[in-house]
């Protein structure tokens, strides 16, 4: 078996695969307050073609793919879908990120399907917040998703809060809190340049290293957590001393952990991104679709984790912005 390996040696064993790019929120950095323009149905690929490119992945040293969408539960026979990776030889991490909405509803569904974890955004517990950040008044369907995904044992759930200077910031702090009381992960993670109608300032990202001074001035001293068994991943991760969660920092834009970057993301268009913030793709999708081999479909993953670049440049002048929004990328 040849592994999918970049040009600067990473070993590439980590797919995000993006199902759709519908979503029940319009959340303010991910899309405009009307929405976007949808794809055609015709246009996002079929459960099978997404099945093709993770089997294939698979036999080429993939053992991890996170589901994303948009939102990935609003699309139909998502249970099935995440039956059928769960059974593909080699695939041993299989989580999904969600913005929790239809979390309590799927809980147990998604469990009974083979899904390991789940993934909940999840940016304020300030029910007029969220309503202003989300465009939702959801907050209570996502807090009660969460206690039913962590009672269902999509273990560890981990809640990722994107933070935003003068928005949500001042509740970093209770955030922190929910891992002395639950064993859930909190990520926090800095604000990032995307395509959104909001627009990106620089001074609205506040760095990882300073949240975790705000934390522990407002509670205690972090710990380094045991990192030896399973999550890992870029977040940088703590805990309280006899807490029984966890506190992550995820700084991509102040400590880029580009180096270490594992991922391929496959978008719900059929597109193949090697890099977050870059707007180089590779087409995969014609090939799923003109009857071309197992082999050709091979060569364009082949082909995609060669042209990785070997970091971002967001502080940098030459960095341009991603052209598609969060929603279309799928995170």
């Amino acid at each position: 078996m040849e592994e999918l390996k970049d040009t600067y040696q990473r070993r590439i064993d980590y797919l995000r695969i993006s199902v759709t790019d519908r979503c029940n929120l319009r959340c303010v950095y991910c899309m405009p307050p009307q929405g976007i323009d949808l794809m055609e149905p015709q246009g996002i690929l079929r459960y099978e073609e997404l099945m093709r490119v993770a089997r294939i992945a698979a036999g080429h040293g993939v053992t991890k793919i996170r589901v994303t969408g948009g939102e990935p539960l609003v699309r139909k026979g998502i249970g099935e879908f995440l039956r059928d990776l769960s059974s593909i030889p080699g695939i041993d991490d299989l989580s999904l990120t969600t913005n929790g909405v239809l979390l309590k509803e799927y809980s147990q569904r998604l469990k009974d399907a083979g899904l390991k974890r789940v993934n909940v955004s999840l940016d304020s517990m300030n029910r007029e917040r969220f309503l202003k950040m989300t465009r939702g008044d959801n907050l209570k369907d996502v807090l009660d998703g969460i206690e039913t995904a962590h009672g269902a044992g999509l273990v560890p759930v981990k809640i990722n809060m994107v933070v935003i200077k003068d928005f949500n910031d001042d509740e970093v702090v209770d955030f922190a809190r929910l891992s002395l009381e639950k064993p859930y992960h909190v990520r926090f993670i800095e604000y990032m340049p995307f395509n959104s109608s909001e627009g990106w300032q620089r001074d609205k990202c506040l760095p990882a290293r300073q949240l975790k001074e705000v934390i522990e001035a407002r509670i205690a001293p972090l710990e380094p957590a045991d990192t030896s068994r399973g999550c890992a991943g870029p977040a940088r991760r703590f805990k309280f001393r006899d807490a029984p969660g966890e506190v992550g920092f995820i700084s991509p834009v102040s400590e880029h952990f580009c180096g270490s970057c594992n991922r391929l993301r496959l978008t719900a268009d059929g597109k193949l991104r090697t890099c977050l913030f870059s707007d180089n793709e590779i087409d995969i999708r014609a090939a799923l679709r003109d009857g071309s081999s197992d082999g050709a479909v091979e060569a364009l993953l082949f082909k995609a984790v060669k042209e990785k670049p070997e970091r971002h440049h967001i502080n940098e002048n030459i960095f341009k912005r991603c052209s598609r929004t969060m929603s279309l990328i799928g995170g």
